[in-house]
């Protein structure tokens, strides 16, 4: 019986040539196997960027095994709903979530009305999904019965345990937004926070749990670690250096980290490939943002390693956007976020300042990942928020110049938050995805 014509039997007996043939066609078939999910990446769909609302639907937002319960859910989002695509609606009833006078945590850089503000307008907007709502349950107030957080039910779920906020100064605003939003039901003796370097932490004592924050703007290991001394221009990162403050991070049950700002410092950035400690330093400069998804696969590894998806939960906050030209939304090409009081109403508006290749690349490395990690997408629905920043109501840590004072747009802050405020939706956003995935 004749093989079929194009069997491996007849390739072979065609001639010289036809070994390195039949070798070529089984190299590309293994390598189409081995390398099928990258080419899906490379060659499938991609980021729309003409829609910049919906760049977090292309994200996975938590990887898990068909019929396998998240550690801490207690419920499920309702089916088809996005809490993330929403709009923002005025409630001056369960708004603020706490005042700024009565929680003693807040850093002088988000103590907005104490330092001066005379508004009190951005503390009242309640985030609205788009066809549903957010998960609400019952709380010790009747007044706030209604809305999603239930701080009884946080803390009692941190029973025992541990919960960590790592990166930069915009993850410590979600961290002390969180704390805000807690500490009312503890008393005043069984509550503390100390810090350590790096480290701040939270007890609740009668609960044995804590709530932490660790500086790590990159991750990864930097010439920018020291938590009070790091305003450096001429950033370095190191590469593979994760486990130099992954080791503060093993026991946690809960944690929370976030990475963008301090990348932003243009095309390109330095990468140094041995030791901070060698007398000649080998430092390559890489794309942003190729230097940004190194981080963030060694974010993923380490969690694969350190983390147990049975018992613990992870979270990645996106890009928190700065609102430091008002051109972008049509302002005074010369302005910023200072005197602004309303909110951008445009859907589909989307800041030069926060870079669309920044969330592709989060897209691909968590596509890639089998890791359970829930992606909090708190871009688009702050970007809306010019209203929200400290801008100068704040304290300055160096005197102002008569200049400065002339010209309050030139030390208007448009990267940080005022608290109470914005990062307390983060933090409901938080609430829902951990207990309703």
């Amino acid at each position: 019986m004749k093989p079929p014509p194009f069997s491996s039997s007849a390739i072979l007996r065609k001639g010289r040539l036809s070994p390195y043939l039949f070798t070529l066609l089984a190299f590309i078939l293994f390598v189409t196997i081995l390398y099928g999910e990258d080419f899906r990446c490379i060659f499938g769909s991609q980021f729309d960027s003409h829609h910049p609302s919906h760049l977090h639907q292309t994200l996975s937002s938590t990887t898990k095994k068909k019929g396998e319960k998240l550690a801490f859910a207690i419920g499920k989002t309702e089916k088809d709903c996005d809490v993330f695509s929403g709009r923002w609606v005025w409630d001056d009833v369960g708004r603020p979530l706490y005042d700024e006078s009565e929680c003693p945590y807040i850093q002088p850089q988000l103590t907005c009305q104490e330092h001066g503000r005379p508004d009190k307008d951005y503390q009242h907007w309640r985030w609205q999904p788009h066809g549903c709502s957010l998960p609400r349950l019952d709380t010790l107030s009747a007044t706030t019965s209604f809305y999603s957080f239930n701080a009884t039910l946080m803390l009692e779920s941190l029973r025992g345990k541990r919960m960590m906020f790592v990166g930069d100064s915009l993850n410590r605003g979600q961290y002390v937004s969180m704390v805000c939003l807690l500490h009312g039901l503890i008393p005043h003796n069984a509550k503390s926070m100390e810090t350590f370097g790096s480290l701040t932490v939270f007890t609740a004592k009668d609960y044995n749990a804590t709530i932490e924050f660790y500086w790590a703007p990159f991750l990864l290991e930097s010439n920018s670690d020291d938590a009070i001394v790091h305003r450096i221009s001429d950033r370095i990162v190191r590469k593979g250096s994760i486990n130099k403050h992954g080791k503060h991070w093993k026991g946690v049950d809960i944690m929370v980290f976030n990475t963008y700002l301090w990348w932003m410092t243009g095309l390109e950035f330095k990468i140094l490939q041995g030791s901070f400690d060698d007398e000649e330093k080998d430092i390559v400069k890489l794309p942003t943002e190729e230097a940004y998804g190194m981080a963030m696969k060694s974010m993923v590894r380490w969690v694969k390693k350190n983390m147990d998806p049975k018992k613990t939960r992870v979270f990645f906050t996106s890009m928190s956007p700065s609102h430091g030209k008002s051109i972008d939304w049509g302002g005074d090409p010369e302005g910023n976020c200072y005197n602004e009081t309303t909110m951008i109403e445009d859907p589909n508006y989307w800041g030069s300042d926060s870079r669309k290749g920044i969330m592709r690349v989060i897209g691909e490395v968590f596509r890639k990942s089998k890791v359970p990690i829930t992606f909090l997408n708190i871009t688009q629905l702050s970007s809306y928020r010019r209203d929200a920043h400290t801008s100068i109501y704040k304290k300055q840590w160096s005197p102002l110049t008569p200049e400065q004072l002339a010209n309050p747009v030139s030390y208007a802050d448009c990267v940080h938050w005022c608290l109470p405020g914005l990062q307390d939706t983060w933090n409901e956003l938080l609430f829902s995805k951990l207990f309703y995935p």
